[in-house]
């Protein structure tokens, strides 16, 4: 039987994209090589709003899971979805730790953010919304949110620490072993990046959290494989739907997940020669589903908004070209449900690094961004500044939306500025009025 026989040539059309049953396997599972870091960071910052690590990991998984299998049999295309990066960190650390609401406030907003897209991608809708939000906006938000999870990293780990008259310092690098773990993984997660190492990030935890043991900062599990813990299946609070602020944490979800999405599925598939003619991706409108889908479920077991990974380039970059390298993926998220020990004694000293590290990947867009027209640069650089200086994803969109509709208005160019764009800004206000 060759590399391009049976089932997987016939679904996957290998041969028309060019590939072989091969190639795709190994490009799926370098894919999850440098996304598995997730299975870790993604319960850890959820479980500082409240929630139990354990029911996390599951969840994650799982929507993970799901979410890439709609992506393999359904978009057949070759990327991997799991709860994204900056979307946790606003649940976490905006929803709940900073605007007081539950973990179950923030998991209701997220369902009900999947349902929208799943509506809003079956009449077509999501693609005009993102066509009329600035561009520079766009990429700036990501460049935020890259600055946010950075500055989460540092913290977290004691690198950076609240300082005595002066809002920051520097940590205590001697006498705190979460501090020295933070910093070794940092260097040796860089060190593999640089040497172009596979899985990198991953393999930069692992070492990590080898470090830290003898220092005491984690402790080996007594058994390597388990059950699943349980997951907090559909833990909503309805009541709460009709609220502004339900409507103001949901809008931002949207937004932010809109951009995440689209511009990963944009922006790699571009690297792989991808898009059509006319610079659209053929199937785009089923990778969007998939992107709701898993949204959708990863509410309903317990984890925040599911979105498509940046790190899939990395597997393109491998030769995955078809659903087959999802199909991978996502049978390894599946092996992982099962030794969550593994997963669970690593500690969040060895996943600062992989924080700081995403952060640097979040930021690649601020090369794309007009610094010339001040219309553009200024409102760009508070949306970015705004995100780690306000502690907030939320309140950086508000400057950067805000800021550009007044600029270019006052500027006399009004008509660049989209109609959208001024309902955003007005709502924005009002919010920040009355909240």
């Amino acid at each position: 039987m060759t590399n391009n026989s049976g089932f997987f040539e016939k679904f996957f059309k290998l041969s028309e994209h060019g590939t072989n049953a091969k190639t795709e396997v190994l490009a799926g599972i370098t894919t999850f090589m440098t996304m598995a870091y997730i299975l870790i960071v993604n319960p850890l910052i959820l479980a500082d709003a409240g929630m139990d690590f354990g029911a996390v990991f599951t969840a994650t998984a799982l929507a993970s899971l799901v979410a890439t299998l709609v992506m393999a049999f359904y978009a057949n295309l070759p990327f991997v979805l799991a709860p994204g990066m900056g979307l946790n960190a606003f649940f976490a650390y905006t929803v709940v730790l900073t605007m007081g609401y539950s973990w179950q406030f923030a998991l209701t907003a997220v369902f009900i953010e999947g349902i929208i897209f799943l509506i809003l991608t079956f009449f077509n809708v999501r693609e005009a919304i993102i066509d009329s939000i600035p561009q520079n906006i766009k990429k700036a938000v990501s460049v935020g949110i890259g600055l946010f999870i950075a500055f989460i990293g540092l913290y977290n780990s004691g690198i950076v620490i609240q300082g005595a008259g002066v809002p920051l310092s520097l940590g205590d690098f001697v006498a705190n072993p979460n501090t020295q773990v933070a910093l070794a993984g940092l260097v040796i997660t860089g060190v593999l990046l640089a040497l172009k190492v596979k899985g990198a990030i991953l393999l930069g935890i692992i070492i990590s959290t080898i470090l830290s043991i003898p220092l005491g900062v984690a402790q080996l599990p007594g058994s390597i494989f388990s059950m699943p813990p349980a997951m907090n299946v559909f833990a909503f609070e309805f009541d709460k739907i009709l609220t502004a602020d339900m409507w103001i944490v949901l809008g931002t979800f949207l937004f932010v997940d809109m951009f995440d999405t689209i511009g990963t599925l944009i922006g790699v598939s571009t690297k792989a020669n991808m898009l059509d003619e006319n610079g659209k991706l053929p199937g785009v409108k089923k990778a969007l589903f998939a992107d709701a889908i898993g949204t959708t479920f990863g509410a309903m077991v317990g984890t925040s908004t599911v979105t498509t990974y940046v790190e899939s380039a990395s597997g393109v970059a491998e030769g995955g070209r078809t659903g087959m390298t999802a199909l991978v993926s996502a049978g390894l998220f599946f092996v992982a449900l099962f030794i969550s020990p593994l997963f669970i004694m690593i500690p969040g000293a060895a996943t600062a690094p992989a924080l700081i590290i995403v952060g640097l990947f979040m930021m690649s867009p601020i090369k794309e961004i007009d610094l010339d027209d001040f219309t553009e640069a200024i409102p760009a650089f508070l949306t970015i500044i705004m995100m780690p200086f306000a502690y907030s994803i939320a309140e950086g969109i508000v400057f950067g939306i805000v800021s550009y509709a007044l600029i270019k208005t006052l500027a006399g160019k009004s008509k660049e500025v989209p109609i959208v764009t001024y309902v955003l800004a007005v709502l924005f206000i009002l919010k920040e009025i009355f909240a």
